[in-house]
């Protein structure tokens, strides 16, 4: 899915049905939205609202239309699978929520840079997907060392802090900070 696309024609599709988005990104959608990534994604990952009954009907429609034309989209493209992850981030951080896009109908935010980095190298503690997006964000050694500090709490496993610690070290490398 491309993010730059998809959403300008969901956008109409909410607008001729008279319903409404404004929502809180994070992961890839919002870094392409933001222009920090060029790639796609294969959903868009919603932390606020919780998605009313009439627009997850929506989004399965828009979906299947989309697949209809060749342009694959899963059933649950737009989804509220971070959404945990509110009641977890550092005090403050709707103050730096950036604005990323605006249609008719759809009004949509992305987490400010420090919380995008926080999730994005906290999923790459846990899955070790994001690396291409980890490099992408750039964070320099301030950043990692804060947002290992925020990362090693959130998971009570004895072997996590090590594993959180070797991951961001071997990021730290890949991105020439010399450690």
């Amino acid at each position: 899915m491309n993010p730059g696309t998809t959403f300008p024609l969901f956008d109409r599709l909410l607008a001729e049905r008279g319903l409404a988005l404004d929502a809180i990104l994070t992961g890839g959608a919002a870094l392409a939205l933001l222009g920090i990534i060029n790639r796609e994604t294969r959903d868009c990952d919603l932390l606020e609202p919780e998605l009313t009954p009439e627009l997850q009907e929506a989004a399965r429609q828009f979906a299947t239309e989309q697949s209809g034309q060749g342009h694959f989209l899963r059933n649950d493209w737009l989804n509220n699978g971070p959404s945990a992850l509110v009641p977890l981030l550092p005090g403050g951080w709707r103050t730096r929520l950036q604005p990323i896009y605006q249609g008719r109908a759809i009004r949509l935010w992305a987490l400010g840079r420090p919380e995008l980095l926080l999730t994005k190298l906290w999923a790459l503690c846990d899955r070790a997907l994001d690396l291409g997006d980890c490099l992408a964000l750039g964070p320099d050694l301030e950043e990692l060392a804060w947002a290992e500090a925020w990362i090693v709490p959130q998971d009570l496993n004895p072997e996590w802090p090590q594993h959180v610690r070797s991951t961001l070290q071997d990021l730290a490398q890949r991105l020439g900070h010399g450690v």
